[in-house]
């Protein structure tokens, strides 16, 4: 046993043993080991069990007192975003579709969407996401997806490419003689490091123009990925169209599905779609509130997502937190009104956990690679150990304790198809600097392109005036800056 491994030891040659975690395999023929073992050799998950023999010349990770799960599952990530990081903090969803659908998505150049994918790829990774669908709306041109694939491809985690355009017609440009060489070109082989899907929304319209280019992922074979149920934006009729024209079928995923009637959740659950949640996202853009409760009712398959970085936070450990309290929330708010108190919860931490694992497996066909730690299933794995850390203990109650107690600082090793990506909570073989040098230069481009006055505003949007309403209560003067002065008696 090397007692402190490190880095240089981690070679292709050498097997990987974890030692002593507790174990959250999200196989249910496995379940939960406390102070269990987990064998990788080469990209494979060998054993799973307690007391596993050392294989000669393995590389023995101490992971006791520390959780490990399998590498997590984003399925619907604005990757290009990222360059952007946080502009948007107080955007509503408006103000968002101005900014890149109106205004400054067409100012992005093939290196800005290279810049922004090298960006997202890095933080997915340091955060135990080992798997991420780039929702990249922003591909004006193929050279802005030669870009992003370049990108993906540079980097150890296993990707999606949902191919998008938000500055043109899905039905033209997914029938683009152009567009089916990149296909052809990047996509003419199985790929398990770099899946392919086509991202594109239904607006509604009764002539129904996105049929041609469902007919072109029907031709290609390719899975599409759609904004459904977004207030103002996506609604019941591009659902009713979806099913008339037989195209809503398993391989589609309905991102948000929010302001949506029974109806149309019953239409995706017959038709075997799933749901991604973004539940971040919704809270604060105004999509919809985040529909798990719905879903959950209509037996629709749920993964999670984070949306995009240029407002919210970019790992999974969010997203299973705000997505669980925002459930419960939904629950006490309808038992309320009816007079009533919730006295069970009915969705658990173990639930959330399991979307954020084998729940995004499942919407990307791939759940027989990755989503759990069986033996013969990809090594895509994640350590949560950090001893420097007072959250980290005790582990009483694991499910609850990756939901609402860890964070991506507590990430100490992620393994992606067997490679070392994180170790002791630094990343492995990743550049930083140049990674924040291309995004400097991206910045730098967009703000030059937009402007001084354009720029702050993204950052400070405009408030308008509200009217007050008047408070009958006068024990206290209040002077409207957040000062009150109480009288001396009550009047």
């Amino acid at each position: 046993m090397t007692p402190d491994p490190q880095v240089a030891d981690f070679t292709p040659d050498r097997p990987v043993l974890f030692r002593g975690a507790t174990v959250l395999s999200m196989d249910p023929s496995i379940g939960v080991l406390d102070g269990g073992d987990v064998l990788v050799r080469g990209d494979r998950i060998e054993q799973v069990g307690r007391d596993l023999a050392v294989p000669d010349n393995a590389v023995e990770v101490d992971a006791t007192g520390g959780i490990l799960l399998p590498g997590m599952v984003d399925t619907h990530r604005h990757m290009w975003q990222t360059a952007l990081r946080g502009l948007g903090a107080d955007w509503t969803l408006s103000q968002y579709f101005v900014f890149y659908y109106l205004n400054w998505g067409k100012i992005h150049r093939p290196a800005d969407i290279h810049a922004g994918n090298v960006l997202s790829g890095i933080e997915a990774l340091d955060a135990g996401v080992t798997t991420t669908v780039d929702w990249s709306h922003g591909l004006q041109t193929v050279e802005h997806a030669e870009a992003a694939v370049e990108a993906l491809r540079s980097l150890p985690g296993r990707f999606v490419l949902g191919y998008g355009n938000i500055l043109g017609a899905p039905w033209e440009w997914a029938n683009d003689a152009r567009f089916r060489a990149f296909v052809s070109e990047h996509f003419s082989a199985p790929d398990e490091m770099l899946g392919l899907q086509l991202a594109f929304d239904v607006t509604g319209d009764a002539e129904f123009p996105e049929r041609g280019a469902f007919e072109a992922a029907r031709d290609l074979d390719l899975p599409v990925t759609t904004h459904a149920g977004v207030w103002g934006a996506t609604n019941d009729d591009g659902i009713r169209l979806m099913w008339e024209h037989g195209f809503m079928t398993p391989k589609v995923t309905y991102v948000h599905a929010t302001t949506l009637t029974d109806d149309s959740y019953q239409r995706i659950a017959a038709s075997g779609g799933t749901a991604s949640v973004s539940t971040e996202s919704e809270q604060s853009a105004g999509q919809g509130y985040p529909p798990t409760w719905q879903l959950r009712k209509h037996g629709i398959p749920v993964s999670l997502s984070m949306d995009t970085s240029v407002w919210w936070s970019a790992d999974l450990f969010s997203a299973m937190r705000a997505t669980l309290s925002a459930d419960r929330s939904r629950e006490h708010l309808e038992a309320h009104a009816h007079g009533e108190t919730v006295v069970h919860n009915k969705l658990r931490a173990a639930d959330v956990v399991e979307w954020a694992t084998m729940g995004g497996a499942r919407a990307l066909g791939l759940d027989h690679l990755i989503g759990s730690l069986t033996p013969g299933k990809k090594a895509d794995l994640v350590l949560i150990k950090n001893d420097r850390s007072p959250t980290m203990f005790p582990i009483l109650h694991p499910y609850g304790h990756v939901v609402y107690q860890a964070g991506r600082g507590d990430v100490h090793t992620v393994l992606v198809n067997g490679e070392l990506v994180k170790y002791r909570h630094e990343l492995v073989g990743i550049d930083l600097d140049r990674a924040r040098a291309e995004v400097a230069a991206t910045v730098e481009h967009i703000r030059a392109g937009m402007g001084e006055e354009a720029w702050r505003e993204c950052m400070a949007p405009e408030i308008p005036e509200t009217e007050l309403i008047p408070n009958p209560y006068t024990y206290a003067d209040y002077r409207g800056d957040g000062v009150a002065v109480q009288h001396s008696e009550p009047s």
